[in-house]
């Protein structure tokens, strides 16, 4: 599914290039073929009549769908092959849906091996799985959804009334286009992979859905905005005040990423190559977060190949899992400076001197027959001072975030009281930084030795 995120700040794109529309030079319907612009007997500038307080009964909500359609079409310059279906649901029923219902409880089974993987990036700690936390804060933030399986959009009513949002059913109908001309069922095996390529598919949604939304302010008639101030999930243009969010906002800050700075990386390739050029992407996706966060870097600079060699002793194991690691990227090194009180200034920037020497990394989580579990995490840097500035920024958020001693050279144990109460080990060797975590000091060496 292509789920789109509450939006929690506003997205600018500076210099971003609106296309042109072509007034209203159209005949009253299409002739031949279907035209661009023109959806189930609406064209993009047609009016609707319709009341959106009360919600939209079926008849208002196939001529909203419709409309928009058009006008998703006429922004992006492609024709939808057929129409999607659309249904609306309360939050409530959501919740129900996924599982995530914010009281402790996860529709998926626990997974020791990515819980490792959050817990190398000090994001989610041993009181809560990685399940549970990744569910509870989809369930809080999401407004709709894509099904590719299922061809449908689901929108979340952001009030107790079901409403429509016009700009997360644009989000989603571009989901729907993409489907159509491109297919939205590819996999990406690691973390960063995953990120990188809804760079591409959350990016062009919110790209086109901005531009749709400027039109709403210069020329289109559109359906009101839902008030979502007593709607209990979240602002559209805040932070929410002193409110503090009821997800991991740690975890928030990683999957948020698309679609903040996916939206510059579209604009970038349009303004270079059109919308041909846009096309392009669906078939030769970003390698790495690097390049959505760094648009210059694509598709040349790739991400180093790490390897780890498994130097554990006959009591520690690796998962028996494919792939063997998992690669977090730059934009997971961010999160995790950001909500370490390593970085300061706007947490969705996405820029940090930190994060941005990043070259390529691993996280290969181990665990032993008594339920103990650990990782190795290697980072590769661009220079010896960018792997100098992410070795000092980990040291400092384990003692200073978590409270971490340091009872020897390179060693640190951070004490029970916190969510992270781990020993590690973090070492430096040119642009390298190893962190091997165990349960206790004595597990370092059992987990990776460095004699080996």
């Amino acid at each position: 599914m292509r789920k789109e995120l509450f939006v929690v700040l506003a997205v600018v794109l500076a210099g971003c290039t609106v296309p042109s529309f072509g007034g209203s030079d159209h005949p009253e319907t299409p002739t031949g073929q279907d035209a661009i612009g023109y959806e189930n007997g609406y064209w993009y500038d047609d009016p609707v009549s319709v009341t959106t307080d009360d919600g939209l009964n079926e008849s208002e909500r196939a001529a909203v769908v419709a409309r928009t359609m058009a006008r998703v079409e006429q922004v992006r310059d492609l024709e939808f092959k057929q129409s999607v279906p659309v249904s609306v649901i309360s939050r409530a029923e959501y919740q129900n849906r996924s599982g995530g219902n914010g009281s402790g409880g996860s529709s998926r089974p626990q997974d020791p091996w990515n819980d490792q993987v959050w817990e190398a990036l000090l994001l989610i700690g041993e009181d809560s799985g990685s399940s549970e936390e990744i569910d509870n804060t989809l369930s809080t933030t999401v407004q709709g959804y894509y099904s590719p399986s299922r061809d449908e959009i689901v929108i979340v009513s952001p009030t107790e009334t079901p409403q429509i949002d016009r700009r997360t059913l644009s989000h989603e109908l571009v989901h729907a286009l993409q489907d159509q001309h491109f297919g939205l069922n590819g996999s990406a095996k690691t973390q960063d992979t995953q990120l990188s390529r809804q760079g591409v598919t959350e990016g062009e949604a919110n790209y086109v859905r901005i531009l749709y939304e400027r039109r709403c302010g210069d020329g289109w008639g559109c359906i009101a905005l839902p008030d979502r101030t007593n709607s209990g999930g979240g602002s559209d243009d805040g932070d929410g005040g002193n409110q503090s969010p009821s997800y991991n906002e740690g975890l928030f800050t990683v999957l948020y990423q698309p679609y903040v700075t996916g939206p510059r990386f579209v604009d970038q390739m349009r303004s270079d190559g059109g919308w041909s050029a846009v096309d392009a992407l669906h078939d030769d996706f970003p390698d790495s977060t690097e390049q959505v966060l760094h648009p210059e870097k694509y598709p040349d600079e790739k991400p180093v190949n790490v390897s780890v060699a498994d130097r554990s002793s006959d009591e520690w194991s690796r998962f028996d899992h494919d792939p063997v690691g998992d690669t977090v990227g730059e934009t997971s090194v961010y999160a995790m400076m950001y909500h370490n009180g390593q970085v300061d200034g706007d947490r969705y920037s996405y820029e940090s001197e930190i994060s941005a020497g990043w070259g390529g990394d691993l996280v290969v989580p181990y665990r032993n027959g008594s339920g103990g579990y650990g990782y190795v995490w290697e980072t590769r840097w661009d220079t010896e001072e960018d792997a100098r500035e992410f070795e000092r920024a980990y040291r400092a958020a384990l003692t200073e975030e978590h409270g971490a001693s340091q009872p020897r050279e390179n060693v640190y144990v951070v004490p029970d009281e916190s969510q992270f109460n781990d020993a590690f080990r973090v070492v430096r060797s040119g642009e390298t930084v190893r962190i091997v975590n165990g349960p206790a000091v004595g597990d370092l060496s059992e987990i990776h030795d460095p004699a080996r």
